[in-house]
């Protein structure tokens, strides 16, 4: 990625020296290098706003109580987890993290969630299924309230910056939907998958 980069400033640079707009490029870069830090300001101020809001949602146990609702779900999602598992309460944990925007909090526990599922996998080269669900779950990325977008489209001088909740609201539920189908049907296609003592379990 750095050599794409290098590659990029460099044509710019042959570009402006032969077109002569050298005192152009120069006077980008300057601007360019002032409107970032000024952005980078004013979106560090709304995301410690957003991410307040939210930690007083996660300490008020409203985030945990919302993930004590999707348990069942997640159980239905991640079938080669044993029962009891802890497992399904950090997977919970972390869906409900990213769709409330707290990145911070959904990172670590996603990958505790991972780090689990690797436990109960006998094949330690491959992802189980329940690994790919997981994977396919974060990649799709729900969310209910897009903290950082609101952040940027904010510091960016947008009149309404909230309008996007809805419209991501319905991108990031089709995209998460859609993950899901995908993975489920393609692990028809997989191995047989294994859990707790290394039972081997058909797939349906």
């Amino acid at each position: 990625m750095n050599y794409i980069w290098f590659l990029i400033i460099l044509v710019a640079i042959v570009s402006a020296a032969i077109t002569g707009r050298v005192n152009e490029m120069v006077n980008a870069i300057w601007s360019g290098a002032q409107k970032s830090i000024e952005i980078a300001i004013y979106l560090a101020g709304i995301m410690a706003f957003w991410l307040g809001i939210m930690k007083i949602a996660e300490k008020s146990g409203l985030v945990m109580a919302i993930a004590k609702l999707i348990t069942p779900l997640a159980k239905k999602l991640f079938p080669d987890v044993p029962d009891k598992n802890p497992v399904i309460g950090d997977i919970a944990m972390n869906f409900t993290a990213n769709a409330f925007g707290l990145s911070n909090a959904a990172t670590p526990i996603g990958i505790k969630a991972m780090e689990e599922l690797q436990k109960i996998n006998k094949d330690k080269k491959s992802a189980s299924n329940d690994m790919c669900t997981l994977l396919a779950m974060n990649t799709a990325g729900f969310q209910l309230v897009p903290t950082t977008v609101i952040a940027v489209l904010a510091a960016s001088g947008s009149k309404n910056p909230t309008e996007i909740v809805l419209p991501t609201l319905v991108v990031t539920s089709i995209a998460f939907v859609s993950a899901l189908i995908i993975v489920k049907l393609l692990e028809k296609f997989s191995k047989p998958q294994v859990v707790g003592d290394f039972e081997e379990v058909e797939n349906d």
